[in-house]
């Protein structure tokens, strides 16, 4: 992306720092990470951080919009909306590809956007211990709008507890001990001194929540929500309240925005940087080159259910066609020049949506395989997950 800093940085690179790098994220996390870090993590130009800025905000005002916010309430499956919406999602994330356009300049193109966390405590202590172990330029860094590791874990303490105690406010998941984020919830903790809870463990009691602490019941006043609803009916997991009554709980943030910006907002957006999208539910008939389109079901996540070889009698064979999208695929950029070829790389933008969305932090992904995911990039190296270091 920047020649002179990606030799530099492969010249410098050695197998014992990277391996030293990880066992750091393990040890003082004092959590093992479920996920592969990469060996590397990007440095991008200044043209390309500019780019992905202003694809955010042109996506950003098509989403802060009543008609959009009418438009999203359809997303939200009836039976899971959850009472007490508010207009806008706490948290935003935005997936793009790193692409080449027709003169063969990188261009960021959407390929997913989630009003629900991410790694956003991982994503900080990343770049905590990556500075002990690991090179890079000066003046580089993963944070946004002028914040640095501290202003940063202060601004995401704020915003999850709210004005609330820690005591009194919990990071909420599915068995958490065996989620591949754990090392997430941990670090989250470590930030803002708030506990993970097994969804199996709250306490109810009429419209109030509890947990035991200690030996003691301790009021839940505010949910740092991670809990996914796909995950939850699968797993068919048991659990003492219901999200869908009336509670006297604060979110952080709203279960609703997880469906309201989403897979289901695709086919709205429109710009240079938005892939062709279509509910396959209002296609008459078929793009004539299927095979440059990719299927993917609404309500799943993780890439469950993603097809990238769609042909028409798979299109004509699904019964229930309002829950998917046929998406154009984007043909990823070969990016970062590795010691055994080039890696292609996804970057996930990180947003707090306050009184306006701020751009706070990223997550980068990179991988060799046909798809992002783990189970693509087996036994491959230099792939998996890191941060896209920028000069600010």
């Amino acid at each position: 992306m920047i020649k002179e800093v990606r030799s530099e940085y492969n010249s410098r690179f050695t197998n014992e720092n990277y391996e030293n790098f990880v066992q750091e994220l393990n040890k003082a996390a004092n959590c093992k990470i479920d996920f592969r870090v990469c060996e590397t993590s990007l440095f991008l130009s200044e043209e390309l951080t500019g780019k992905l800025k202003n694809a955010c905000y042109d996506i950003i005002a098509q989403l802060d919009t009543d008609e959009y916010r009418k438009y999203s309430l359809n997303g939200v499956p009836k039976h899971l909306s959850v009472p007490g919406c508010d207009d806008k999602p706490l948290f935003l994330q935005i997936d793009f590809a790193i692409a080449l356009d027709e003169n063969g300049n990188h261009i960021p193109k959407l390929i997913e956007l989630q009003g629900f966390p991410s790694l956003y405590g991982f994503q900080a202590y990343y770049q905590e211990i990556y500075e002990k172990f690991m090179w890079k330029p000066d003046g580089f860094t993963g944070f946004y709008n002028g914040l640095t590791l501290d202003s940063y874990k202060e601004l995401l303490k704020k915003t999850i507890l709210n004005g609330n105690s820690p005591e009194n406010v919990i990071l909420l998941e599915i068995d958490p001990l065996s989620q591949k984020t754990l090392v997430d919830f941990v670090v989250t903790e470590q930030y803002t001194g708030i506990k993970t809870v097994c969804i199996s463990d709250i306490i109810r009691k009429g419209k109030k929540l509890f947990y035991m602490n200690n030996g003691k019941e301790i009021l839940v006043k505010r949910i740092y929500n991670r809990v996914i609803f796909d995950e939850l009916d699968r797993k068919e997991t048991k659990f003492a309240f219901s999200f869908q009554e009336e509670l006297e709980v604060e979110w952080a943030g709203h279960p609703d925005w997880f469906y309201r910006i989403s897979k289901y907002s695709l086919p709205f957006l429109k710009g240079i940087n938005v892939p062709e999208c279509y509910f396959l539910s209002d296609l008459t008939e078929y793009p004539s080159n299927l095979d440059n389109f990719v299927l993917k079901p609404l309500y799943s996540f993780a890439g469950a259910g993603v097809d990238v070889e769609v042909t028409k009698e798979k299109l004509d064979s699904i019964t229930d066609r309002t829950n998917y999208i046929l998406q154009q695929k984007v043909d990823y950029a070969p990016l970062i020049l590795t010691p055994d070829g080039y890696s292609k790389c996804e970057i996930r933008m990180m947003f707090i949506w306050d009184e306006k969305p701020l751009l706070v932090n990223n997550l980068s992904r990179m991988s060799k395989g046909k798809m992002m995911g783990v189970d693509f990039n087996k036994n491959k190296t230099w792939v998996g997950s890191g941060t896209a270091f920028h000069k600010e």
